[in-house]
Protein backbone atom coordinates (compact mmCIF):
# COMPACT_ATOMS: atom_id res chain seq x y z
CA UNK A 1 0.00 0.00 0.00
CA UNK A 2 1.33 3.45 -0.86
CA UNK A 3 1.92 5.76 2.09
CA UNK A 4 1.30 9.38 1.19
CA UNK A 5 2.13 12.49 3.19
CA UNK A 6 1.93 16.15 2.35
CA UNK A 7 4.48 18.81 1.57
CA UNK A 8 3.93 22.34 0.32
CA UNK A 9 0.53 23.36 -0.95
CA UNK A 10 0.23 24.23 -4.61
CA UNK A 11 -2.53 25.43 -6.87
CA UNK A 12 -3.63 23.63 -10.03
CA UNK A 13 -6.56 24.99 -12.04
CA UNK A 14 -7.44 27.24 -9.13
CA UNK A 15 -7.63 24.38 -6.63
CA UNK A 16 -5.18 24.24 -3.73
CA UNK A 17 -3.88 20.75 -3.15
CA UNK A 18 -1.00 18.85 -1.57
CA UNK A 19 2.05 17.32 -3.15
CA UNK A 20 1.64 13.55 -2.74
CA UNK A 21 4.74 11.69 -1.58
CA UNK A 22 5.92 8.10 -1.35
CA UNK A 23 8.43 6.52 1.00
CA UNK A 24 11.54 4.67 -0.23
CA UNK A 25 10.20 1.34 1.05
CA UNK A 26 6.87 1.76 -0.70
CA UNK A 27 8.55 2.89 -3.92
CA UNK A 28 10.83 -0.13 -3.92
CA UNK A 29 7.82 -2.39 -3.44
CA UNK A 30 5.82 -0.71 -6.21
CA UNK A 31 8.80 -0.79 -8.57
CA UNK A 32 8.94 -4.54 -8.14
CA UNK A 33 5.32 -5.26 -9.02
CA UNK A 34 4.09 -6.02 -12.52
CA UNK A 35 2.37 -2.72 -13.25
CA UNK A 36 3.72 0.26 -15.16
CA UNK A 37 5.72 2.74 -13.13
CA UNK A 38 8.23 5.43 -14.05
CA UNK A 39 10.81 7.16 -11.87
CA UNK A 40 12.20 10.43 -13.21
CA UNK A 41 15.30 12.08 -11.74
CA UNK A 42 14.88 15.83 -12.26
CA UNK A 43 18.24 17.05 -10.99
CA UNK A 44 20.35 19.25 -13.26
CA UNK A 45 23.95 19.03 -14.40
CA UNK A 46 25.85 15.89 -13.45
CA UNK A 47 23.92 15.15 -10.27
CA UNK A 48 22.22 12.15 -11.86
CA UNK A 49 25.60 10.63 -12.73
CA UNK A 50 26.79 10.79 -9.11
CA UNK A 51 24.11 8.36 -7.93
CA UNK A 52 20.54 7.49 -8.95
CA UNK A 53 17.91 4.80 -8.54
CA UNK A 54 18.60 1.95 -10.96
CA UNK A 55 15.39 2.27 -12.99
CA UNK A 56 15.20 6.09 -12.82
CA UNK A 57 15.49 7.98 -16.08
CA UNK A 58 17.07 11.41 -16.34
CA UNK A 59 14.58 14.24 -16.93
CA UNK A 60 16.11 17.56 -15.82
CA UNK A 61 13.63 20.09 -14.51
CA UNK A 62 14.59 22.57 -17.21
CA UNK A 63 13.83 20.07 -20.02
CA UNK A 64 10.56 18.50 -18.82
CA UNK A 65 8.31 20.07 -21.47
CA UNK A 66 10.77 19.09 -24.21
CA UNK A 67 11.33 15.46 -23.34
CA UNK A 68 8.51 14.07 -21.22
CA UNK A 69 6.03 13.35 -24.03
CA UNK A 70 8.41 11.02 -25.87
CA UNK A 71 9.81 9.51 -22.68
CA UNK A 72 6.40 8.97 -21.05
CA UNK A 73 3.65 8.97 -23.68
CA UNK A 74 0.91 7.78 -21.28
CA UNK A 75 -0.16 10.53 -18.88
CA UNK A 76 -1.94 8.18 -16.49
CA UNK A 77 1.18 6.21 -15.60
CA UNK A 78 2.33 5.94 -11.98
CA UNK A 79 5.06 8.56 -11.92
CA UNK A 80 7.53 9.25 -9.11
CA UNK A 81 9.86 12.27 -9.05
CA UNK A 82 13.26 12.11 -7.35
CA UNK A 83 15.80 14.81 -6.54
CA UNK A 84 18.62 15.17 -4.03
CA UNK A 85 16.57 15.57 -0.87
CA UNK A 86 12.87 15.80 -1.74
CA UNK A 87 13.10 19.59 -1.80
CA UNK A 88 12.18 22.50 -4.04
CA UNK A 89 13.52 21.03 -7.31
CA UNK A 90 11.38 17.91 -6.90
CA UNK A 91 8.35 19.90 -5.78
CA UNK A 92 8.59 22.17 -8.81
CA UNK A 93 8.81 19.14 -11.07
CA UNK A 94 5.73 17.51 -9.50
CA UNK A 95 3.75 20.72 -9.99
CA UNK A 96 4.91 21.09 -13.58
CA UNK A 97 4.10 17.50 -14.50
CA UNK A 98 0.65 17.83 -12.96
CA UNK A 99 0.08 21.04 -14.94
CA UNK A 100 1.04 19.16 -18.10
CA UNK A 101 -1.66 16.57 -17.45
CA UNK A 102 0.16 13.74 -15.66
CA UNK A 103 -2.47 12.61 -13.19
CA UNK A 104 -0.60 10.27 -10.83
CA UNK A 105 2.61 12.06 -9.80
CA UNK A 106 4.33 11.67 -6.44
CA UNK A 107 7.55 12.93 -4.87
CA UNK A 108 10.02 10.53 -3.26
CA UNK A 109 10.25 11.50 0.41
CA UNK A 110 13.74 12.77 1.12
CA UNK A 111 14.93 12.13 -2.45
CA UNK A 112 17.82 9.87 -3.33
CA UNK A 113 19.54 10.65 -0.03
CA UNK A 114 16.64 9.07 1.85
CA UNK A 115 16.59 6.14 -0.60
CA UNK A 116 20.26 5.46 0.18
CA UNK A 117 19.75 5.89 3.93
CA UNK A 118 16.90 3.36 3.77
CA UNK A 119 19.43 0.77 2.60
CA UNK A 120 18.67 0.76 -1.12
CA UNK A 121 21.21 0.98 -3.94
CA UNK A 122 22.25 4.06 -5.92
CA UNK A 123 24.14 3.41 -9.14
CA UNK A 124 26.38 5.91 -10.91
CA UNK A 125 26.99 7.06 -14.46
CA UNK A 126 24.92 7.77 -17.57
CA UNK A 127 23.06 5.02 -19.46
CA UNK A 128 24.07 2.79 -16.56
CA UNK A 129 21.88 -0.22 -17.28
CA UNK A 130 22.95 -0.40 -20.91
CA UNK A 131 26.61 -0.23 -19.87
CA UNK A 132 26.05 -2.76 -17.10
CA UNK A 133 24.56 -5.12 -19.67
CA UNK A 134 27.87 -5.06 -21.53
CA UNK A 135 29.74 -5.98 -18.34
CA UNK A 136 27.24 -8.75 -17.63
CA UNK A 137 27.57 -10.13 -21.16
CA UNK A 138 31.37 -10.16 -21.14
CA UNK A 139 31.44 -12.01 -17.85
CA UNK A 140 28.66 -14.42 -18.75
CA UNK A 141 29.72 -15.33 -22.28
CA UNK A 142 33.47 -14.62 -22.00
CA UNK A 143 33.43 -12.43 -25.09
CA UNK A 144 36.99 -12.52 -26.49
CA UNK A 145 38.96 -9.29 -26.77
CA UNK A 146 42.16 -7.88 -28.16
CA UNK A 147 44.35 -5.15 -26.66
CA UNK A 148 45.25 -1.92 -28.41
CA UNK A 149 48.87 -3.06 -28.56
CA UNK A 150 47.95 -6.35 -30.23
CA UNK A 151 45.73 -4.60 -32.76
CA UNK A 152 48.42 -2.03 -33.53
CA UNK A 153 50.84 -4.87 -34.26
CA UNK A 154 48.38 -6.54 -36.65
CA UNK A 155 47.81 -3.26 -38.52
CA UNK A 156 51.56 -2.55 -38.71
CA UNK A 157 52.31 -6.01 -40.11
CA UNK A 158 49.63 -5.69 -42.80
CA UNK A 159 47.65 -8.66 -41.50
CA UNK A 160 44.32 -9.37 -43.21
CA UNK A 161 41.83 -8.03 -40.65
CA UNK A 162 38.58 -6.08 -40.69
CA UNK A 163 37.85 -3.43 -38.06
CA UNK A 164 34.18 -2.51 -37.69
CA UNK A 165 33.30 0.55 -35.60
CA UNK A 166 29.87 0.20 -34.03
CA UNK A 167 29.42 3.83 -32.87
CA UNK A 168 27.19 6.47 -34.50
CA UNK A 169 28.72 8.19 -37.49
CA UNK A 170 29.46 11.48 -35.72
CA UNK A 171 31.63 9.68 -33.16
CA UNK A 172 33.34 7.67 -35.89
CA UNK A 173 33.98 10.84 -37.88
CA UNK A 174 35.50 12.55 -34.84
CA UNK A 175 38.04 9.85 -34.02
CA UNK A 176 38.55 6.22 -35.07
CA UNK A 177 41.01 3.35 -35.40
CA UNK A 178 42.95 3.75 -38.68
CA UNK A 179 41.46 1.60 -41.42
CA UNK A 180 38.16 0.96 -39.62
CA UNK A 181 34.76 0.87 -41.33
CA UNK A 182 31.68 2.36 -39.72
CA UNK A 183 28.91 -0.15 -39.01
CA UNK A 184 26.78 1.54 -36.35
CA UNK A 185 24.96 -0.66 -33.88
CA UNK A 186 22.31 -2.81 -35.53
CA UNK A 187 23.94 -2.21 -38.92
CA UNK A 188 26.76 -4.50 -37.81
CA UNK A 189 25.14 -7.87 -38.51
CA UNK A 190 23.28 -6.39 -41.49
CA UNK A 191 26.52 -5.37 -43.26
CA UNK A 192 29.22 -7.63 -41.80
CA UNK A 193 28.96 -10.56 -44.22
CA UNK A 194 29.99 -8.42 -47.19
CA UNK A 195 32.76 -6.66 -45.23
CA UNK A 196 34.97 -9.73 -44.80
CA UNK A 197 37.13 -11.23 -47.54
CA UNK A 198 37.09 -14.83 -46.31
CA UNK A 199 35.74 -16.90 -43.40
CA UNK A 200 39.25 -16.76 -41.90
CA UNK A 201 39.52 -12.96 -41.78
CA UNK A 202 39.58 -11.83 -38.13
CA UNK A 203 36.97 -9.18 -37.28
CA UNK A 204 37.64 -6.61 -34.56
CA UNK A 205 34.69 -4.65 -33.17
CA UNK A 206 35.50 -1.20 -31.84
CA UNK A 207 33.80 1.61 -29.89
CA UNK A 208 34.94 4.48 -27.68
CA UNK A 209 35.31 2.37 -24.56
CA UNK A 210 33.83 -1.03 -23.80
CA UNK A 211 30.10 -1.55 -23.97
CA UNK A 212 29.26 -1.22 -27.64
CA UNK A 213 32.28 -3.27 -28.73
CA UNK A 214 31.38 -6.08 -26.34
CA UNK A 215 27.73 -6.02 -27.43
CA UNK A 216 28.70 -5.88 -31.11
CA UNK A 217 31.21 -8.70 -30.93
CA UNK A 218 28.87 -10.91 -28.94
CA UNK A 219 26.00 -10.12 -31.35
CA UNK A 220 27.99 -11.55 -34.27
CA UNK A 221 28.95 -14.56 -32.20
CA UNK A 222 25.34 -15.10 -31.13
CA UNK A 223 24.33 -14.99 -34.79
CA UNK A 224 26.78 -17.73 -35.73
CA UNK A 225 29.00 -15.40 -37.74
CA UNK A 226 31.70 -17.68 -39.21
CA UNK A 227 34.77 -15.47 -38.75
CA UNK A 228 36.86 -15.05 -35.60
CA UNK A 229 35.33 -12.05 -33.79
CA UNK A 230 36.81 -10.06 -30.88
CA UNK A 231 36.19 -6.71 -29.25
CA UNK A 232 38.88 -4.06 -28.93
CA UNK A 233 39.47 -3.84 -25.20
CA UNK A 234 38.57 -0.32 -24.02
CA UNK A 235 38.24 0.97 -27.58
CA UNK A 236 39.66 4.24 -28.86
CA UNK A 237 40.29 5.29 -25.25
CA UNK A 238 42.89 2.52 -24.89
CA UNK A 239 44.29 3.31 -28.34
CA UNK A 240 44.93 6.93 -27.34
CA UNK A 241 46.34 5.99 -23.95
CA UNK A 242 48.78 3.63 -25.66
CA UNK A 243 50.10 6.63 -27.59
CA UNK A 244 48.90 5.57 -31.04
CA UNK A 245 47.73 8.07 -33.63
CA UNK A 246 44.00 7.77 -34.30
CA UNK A 247 42.15 8.29 -37.53
CA UNK A 248 40.30 11.60 -37.78
CA UNK A 249 37.37 12.63 -39.97
CA UNK A 250 36.99 9.10 -41.32
CA UNK A 251 34.08 8.56 -43.69
CA UNK A 252 34.42 4.91 -44.76
CA UNK A 253 31.16 3.07 -44.11
CA UNK A 254 30.51 -0.66 -44.48
CA UNK A 255 28.38 -1.06 -47.60
CA UNK A 256 24.71 -1.97 -47.55
CA UNK A 257 24.37 -5.72 -48.05
CA UNK A 258 24.43 -7.37 -51.43
CA UNK A 259 21.62 -9.88 -52.14
CA UNK A 260 23.93 -12.68 -50.99
CA UNK A 261 25.01 -10.75 -47.89
CA UNK A 262 21.39 -9.98 -47.02
CA UNK A 263 20.40 -13.65 -47.41
CA UNK A 264 23.13 -14.66 -44.95
CA UNK A 265 22.16 -11.85 -42.57
CA UNK A 266 18.52 -12.99 -42.64
CA UNK A 267 19.55 -16.55 -41.83
CA UNK A 268 21.62 -15.27 -38.92
CA UNK A 269 18.72 -13.14 -37.69
CA UNK A 270 16.45 -16.20 -37.73
CA UNK A 271 18.93 -17.96 -35.47
CA UNK A 272 18.94 -14.95 -33.15
CA UNK A 273 15.13 -14.82 -33.09
CA UNK A 274 14.87 -18.47 -32.14
CA UNK A 275 17.54 -18.35 -29.45
CA UNK A 276 16.34 -15.18 -27.75
CA UNK A 277 12.61 -15.77 -28.28
CA UNK A 278 12.05 -12.58 -30.25
CA UNK A 279 8.33 -12.16 -31.02
CA UNK A 280 7.05 -10.72 -34.30
CA UNK A 281 3.69 -9.02 -34.64
CA UNK A 282 1.47 -8.39 -37.63
CA UNK A 283 -0.42 -5.24 -38.52
CA UNK A 284 -3.50 -6.40 -36.64
CA UNK A 285 -1.65 -6.72 -33.36
CA UNK A 286 0.12 -3.43 -33.95
CA UNK A 287 -3.24 -1.71 -34.34
CA UNK A 288 -4.44 -3.36 -31.12
CA UNK A 289 -1.39 -1.98 -29.33
CA UNK A 290 -2.22 1.46 -30.71
CA UNK A 291 -5.80 1.17 -29.48
CA UNK A 292 -4.55 0.23 -25.99
CA UNK A 293 -1.91 2.96 -25.72
CA UNK A 294 -3.91 4.75 -22.98
CA UNK A 295 -3.79 1.59 -20.87
CA UNK A 296 -0.15 0.65 -21.49
CA UNK A 297 2.63 2.86 -22.81
CA UNK A 298 3.54 2.26 -26.45
CA UNK A 299 6.87 3.08 -28.08
CA UNK A 300 7.21 2.78 -31.86
CA UNK A 301 10.89 2.86 -32.78
CA UNK A 302 12.23 2.80 -36.33
CA UNK A 303 15.63 1.17 -35.89
CA UNK A 304 16.90 1.77 -39.44
CA UNK A 305 19.34 4.57 -40.21
CA UNK A 306 18.30 8.19 -39.84
CA UNK A 307 18.49 8.69 -43.61
CA UNK A 308 16.14 5.76 -44.22
CA UNK A 309 13.72 7.19 -41.68
CA UNK A 310 13.71 10.58 -43.42
CA UNK A 311 13.03 8.90 -46.77
CA UNK A 312 9.87 7.28 -45.39
CA UNK A 313 8.63 5.82 -42.11
CA UNK A 314 5.56 4.44 -40.37
CA UNK A 315 3.29 7.28 -39.19
CA UNK A 316 3.65 7.85 -35.46
CA UNK A 317 7.07 6.21 -35.21
CA UNK A 318 10.29 7.74 -33.90
CA UNK A 319 13.77 7.34 -35.32
CA UNK A 320 15.91 5.26 -32.93
CA UNK A 321 18.76 3.51 -34.79
CA UNK A 322 19.24 0.16 -33.12
CA UNK A 323 22.70 0.70 -31.68
CA UNK A 324 21.73 3.99 -30.06
CA UNK A 325 18.58 2.43 -28.62
CA UNK A 326 20.60 -0.32 -26.96
CA UNK A 327 23.38 1.98 -25.74
CA UNK A 328 21.05 4.63 -24.29
CA UNK A 329 17.76 2.85 -23.68
CA UNK A 330 16.88 5.13 -20.76
CA UNK A 331 16.88 8.20 -23.00
CA UNK A 332 14.22 6.61 -25.22
CA UNK A 333 12.12 4.51 -22.84
CA UNK A 334 10.73 5.97 -19.61
CA UNK A 335 9.06 2.86 -18.21
CA UNK A 336 10.41 -0.68 -18.40
CA UNK A 337 6.89 -2.16 -18.48
CA UNK A 338 5.81 -0.34 -21.64
CA UNK A 339 5.40 -2.02 -25.02
CA UNK A 340 8.29 -1.49 -27.42
CA UNK A 341 7.71 -2.15 -31.12
CA UNK A 342 10.82 -2.18 -33.32
CA UNK A 343 10.06 -1.29 -36.93
CA UNK A 344 12.26 -2.50 -39.77
CA UNK A 345 12.23 -3.47 -43.44
CA UNK A 346 10.69 -6.80 -44.38
CA UNK A 347 13.95 -8.67 -43.69
CA UNK A 348 13.79 -7.50 -40.02
CA UNK A 349 17.51 -8.21 -39.50
CA UNK A 350 18.26 -5.02 -37.60
CA UNK A 351 15.08 -5.10 -35.51
CA UNK A 352 15.71 -8.71 -34.52
CA UNK A 353 19.25 -8.12 -33.28
CA UNK A 354 18.10 -4.98 -31.43
CA UNK A 355 15.19 -6.84 -29.83
CA UNK A 356 17.50 -9.62 -28.66
CA UNK A 357 19.52 -7.13 -26.61
CA UNK A 358 16.52 -5.31 -25.17
CA UNK A 359 15.17 -8.69 -24.06
CA UNK A 360 18.51 -9.49 -22.41
CA UNK A 361 18.34 -6.05 -20.77
CA UNK A 362 15.28 -7.38 -18.94
CA UNK A 363 12.53 -5.68 -20.96
CA UNK A 364 9.64 -8.09 -21.34
CA UNK A 365 7.37 -6.37 -23.87
CA UNK A 366 9.59 -6.08 -26.96
CA UNK A 367 8.19 -6.86 -30.41
CA UNK A 368 9.41 -6.75 -34.02
CA UNK A 369 7.23 -5.38 -36.82
CA UNK A 370 8.52 -6.12 -40.34
CA UNK A 371 6.94 -3.34 -42.38
CA UNK A 372 6.10 -3.39 -46.07
CA UNK A 373 7.54 -0.63 -48.22
CA UNK A 374 4.09 0.93 -48.53
CA UNK A 375 3.86 1.32 -44.74
CA UNK A 376 6.58 3.98 -44.82
CA UNK A 377 4.19 6.67 -45.99
CA UNK A 378 5.31 9.56 -43.79
CA UNK A 379 8.31 11.56 -45.01
CA UNK A 380 10.90 13.77 -43.32
CA UNK A 381 11.63 14.48 -39.70
CA UNK A 382 9.02 14.15 -36.99
CA UNK A 383 8.99 17.23 -34.75
CA UNK A 384 9.74 16.68 -31.09
CA UNK A 385 6.47 17.14 -29.17
CA UNK A 386 6.82 20.12 -26.82
CA UNK A 387 4.15 20.25 -24.14
CA UNK A 388 2.66 23.61 -23.19
CA UNK A 389 4.77 25.50 -25.74
CA UNK A 390 3.81 29.15 -25.88
CA UNK A 391 3.22 30.02 -29.53
CA UNK A 392 2.38 33.69 -29.05
CA UNK A 393 5.53 34.79 -27.21
CA UNK A 394 7.48 37.44 -29.09
CA UNK A 395 10.87 36.30 -30.35
CA UNK A 396 13.71 37.86 -32.26
CA UNK A 397 15.17 36.76 -35.58
CA UNK A 398 18.89 35.98 -35.90
CA UNK A 399 19.55 39.11 -37.98
CA UNK A 400 17.63 41.32 -35.55
CA UNK A 401 19.54 39.76 -32.66
CA UNK A 402 22.82 40.35 -34.45
CA UNK A 403 22.01 44.07 -34.83
CA UNK A 404 20.93 44.29 -31.20
CA UNK A 405 24.11 42.66 -29.95
CA UNK A 406 26.26 44.75 -32.27
CA UNK A 407 24.92 47.83 -30.55
CA UNK A 408 26.08 46.35 -27.22
CA UNK A 409 22.62 46.78 -25.74
CA UNK A 410 21.87 43.11 -25.23
CA UNK A 411 23.27 39.86 -23.88
CA UNK A 412 22.82 36.26 -25.03
CA UNK A 413 22.25 33.42 -22.57
CA UNK A 414 22.86 29.93 -24.00
CA UNK A 415 20.66 27.34 -22.26
CA UNK A 416 21.94 24.22 -24.01
CA UNK A 417 23.26 21.47 -21.70
CA UNK A 418 26.86 20.37 -22.05
CA UNK A 419 27.45 18.26 -25.19
CA UNK A 420 28.86 14.72 -25.17
CA UNK A 421 32.65 14.75 -25.22
CA UNK A 422 32.90 13.81 -28.88
CA UNK A 423 30.76 16.67 -30.14
CA UNK A 424 31.86 20.25 -30.63
CA UNK A 425 29.70 22.97 -29.12
CA UNK A 426 28.73 25.72 -31.54
CA UNK A 427 27.82 28.99 -29.87
CA UNK A 428 27.17 32.67 -30.46
CA UNK A 429 30.19 34.89 -29.68
CA UNK A 430 29.81 36.68 -26.38
CA UNK A 431 27.09 34.34 -25.08
CA UNK A 432 27.01 33.07 -21.51
CA UNK A 433 26.14 29.53 -20.43
CA UNK A 434 23.06 29.44 -18.21
CA UNK A 435 20.45 26.99 -17.01
CA UNK A 436 16.73 27.46 -17.24
CA UNK A 437 16.05 26.13 -13.73
CA UNK A 438 18.31 28.75 -12.09
CA UNK A 439 17.70 31.76 -14.32
CA UNK A 440 15.45 33.62 -11.92
CA UNK A 441 17.95 33.29 -9.05
CA UNK A 442 20.87 34.30 -11.31
CA UNK A 443 19.44 37.55 -12.67
CA UNK A 444 21.85 39.66 -10.65
CA UNK A 445 24.70 38.01 -12.57
CA UNK A 446 23.33 38.76 -16.05
CA UNK A 447 25.57 41.42 -17.62
CA UNK A 448 24.19 44.82 -18.61
CA UNK A 449 20.76 46.31 -18.26
CA UNK A 450 19.42 45.84 -21.80
CA UNK A 451 17.44 43.04 -23.45
CA UNK A 452 18.20 39.39 -22.64
CA UNK A 453 18.29 37.09 -25.68
CA UNK A 454 17.81 33.41 -24.86
CA UNK A 455 19.04 30.70 -27.21
CA UNK A 456 19.23 26.91 -27.40
CA UNK A 457 20.00 24.52 -30.24
CA UNK A 458 16.63 24.77 -31.98
CA UNK A 459 15.03 27.51 -29.90
CA UNK A 460 12.43 25.37 -28.10
CA UNK A 461 14.12 25.43 -24.71
CA UNK A 462 14.79 29.16 -25.07
CA UNK A 463 11.10 29.86 -25.79
CA UNK A 464 10.00 27.93 -22.71
CA UNK A 465 12.57 29.68 -20.53
CA UNK A 466 11.50 33.08 -21.83
CA UNK A 467 7.98 32.52 -20.52
CA UNK A 468 9.40 31.81 -17.05
CA UNK A 469 11.94 34.63 -17.01
CA UNK A 470 9.54 37.39 -18.07
CA UNK A 471 7.74 36.96 -14.76
CA UNK A 472 10.88 37.82 -12.81
CA UNK A 473 12.54 40.77 -14.57
CA UNK A 474 11.64 44.11 -16.04
CA UNK A 475 14.28 43.63 -18.74
CA UNK A 476 13.06 42.65 -22.17
CA UNK A 477 13.40 38.87 -22.67
CA UNK A 478 13.56 37.63 -26.26
CA UNK A 479 13.90 33.99 -27.37
CA UNK A 480 16.04 33.59 -30.50
CA UNK A 481 13.76 32.24 -33.22
CA UNK A 482 15.15 28.91 -34.42
CA UNK A 483 17.90 29.07 -31.82
CA UNK A 484 21.61 28.74 -32.46
CA UNK A 485 20.95 26.53 -35.49
CA UNK A 486 19.08 29.39 -37.17
CA UNK A 487 21.85 31.84 -36.25
CA UNK A 488 24.43 29.62 -37.97
CA UNK A 489 22.15 28.98 -40.96
CA UNK A 490 21.83 32.75 -41.41
CA UNK A 491 25.58 32.89 -42.00
CA UNK A 492 26.31 34.81 -38.81
CA UNK A 493 29.58 34.47 -36.94
CA UNK A 494 29.80 31.64 -34.44
CA UNK A 495 32.44 29.92 -32.35
CA UNK A 496 33.30 26.30 -31.58
CA UNK A 497 34.62 25.02 -28.26
CA UNK A 498 33.95 24.82 -24.55
CA UNK A 499 35.20 28.24 -23.50
CA UNK A 500 31.93 30.14 -22.97
CA UNK A 501 31.70 32.09 -19.71
CA UNK A 502 28.95 30.95 -17.34
CA UNK A 503 26.58 32.86 -15.08
CA UNK A 504 27.36 30.41 -12.27
CA UNK A 505 30.54 28.41 -11.79
CA UNK A 506 28.44 25.25 -11.42
CA UNK A 507 27.14 25.78 -14.96
CA UNK A 508 30.56 26.16 -16.58
CA UNK A 509 31.39 23.66 -19.32
CA UNK A 510 34.07 21.16 -18.38
CA UNK A 511 37.22 21.32 -20.51
CA UNK A 512 38.28 18.28 -22.50
CA UNK A 513 40.02 15.78 -20.18
CA UNK A 514 43.79 15.51 -20.16
CA UNK A 515 45.53 12.25 -21.02
CA UNK A 516 46.02 11.45 -17.34
CA UNK A 517 42.36 12.25 -16.59
CA UNK A 518 41.36 9.89 -19.40
CA UNK A 519 43.51 7.17 -17.84
CA UNK A 520 41.95 7.69 -14.42
CA UNK A 521 38.45 7.73 -15.91
CA UNK A 522 39.07 4.52 -17.83
CA UNK A 523 40.42 2.76 -14.74
CA UNK A 524 37.38 3.90 -12.80
CA UNK A 525 35.08 2.64 -15.54
CA UNK A 526 36.68 -0.80 -15.52
CA UNK A 527 36.36 -0.97 -11.72
CA UNK A 528 32.75 0.21 -11.98
CA UNK A 529 32.06 -2.78 -14.22
CA UNK A 530 33.33 -5.09 -11.49
CA UNK A 531 30.71 -3.91 -8.98
CA UNK A 532 27.65 -2.80 -10.95
CA UNK A 533 26.22 -6.29 -11.57
CA UNK A 534 26.54 -7.04 -7.84
CA UNK A 535 24.75 -3.78 -7.05
CA UNK A 536 21.90 -4.65 -9.38
CA UNK A 537 21.60 -8.10 -7.82
CA UNK A 538 21.21 -6.52 -4.37
CA UNK A 539 18.84 -3.89 -5.76
CA UNK A 540 16.46 -6.47 -7.20
CA UNK A 541 14.66 -4.11 -9.59
CA UNK A 542 16.47 -5.10 -12.82
CA UNK A 543 17.07 -8.65 -13.98
CA UNK A 544 19.27 -9.21 -17.02
CA UNK A 545 18.41 -12.37 -18.94
CA UNK A 546 20.98 -14.93 -20.06
CA UNK A 547 20.42 -17.40 -22.90
CA UNK A 548 23.25 -19.88 -22.61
Amino acid sequence: MTIQSSSKDYSLDGVTTKIPTISPADLHAEAGDSGEIAIVDVREGNRYETGHISIAVQLPLSEIELRVKQLLPRKGIRLVVTDDGGGSIGERAVRRLAELGYSNVRLLEGGVANWRDAGFELITGLNSLSKALGEFVERRYHTPKISAEELHGKIASGEDIVILDTRPLDEFHHISIPGALAAPGAELLYRAFDAVRSPDTPVIINCAGRTRAIIGAQALRNAGFPNPVVSLENGTAAWLLAGYEPGRHATEIAAVPTPEGLTRAKQAAQEIAARFEVPRIDVGRLERFRAERHERSLYLFDIRTADEFLAGHLPGSRSAPGGQLIQATDTFVGTREGRIVLIDDEDAVRATITASWLIQLGLENVFVYAAHAGDFSELGETPTPVLDASSDITGISPKQAHLLLSSEHGVVLDLDPAPPYFRERHYIPGSHVARRSTLETSLDRVPGTGPIVLTSTDGDLARLAAVDLRRHTSREVLPLEGGTNAWIAAGLDHRTGLDQPALNSAEALAPSPTLEERRVNLDAYVKWGDVITDQLARDGLVHFRAFD
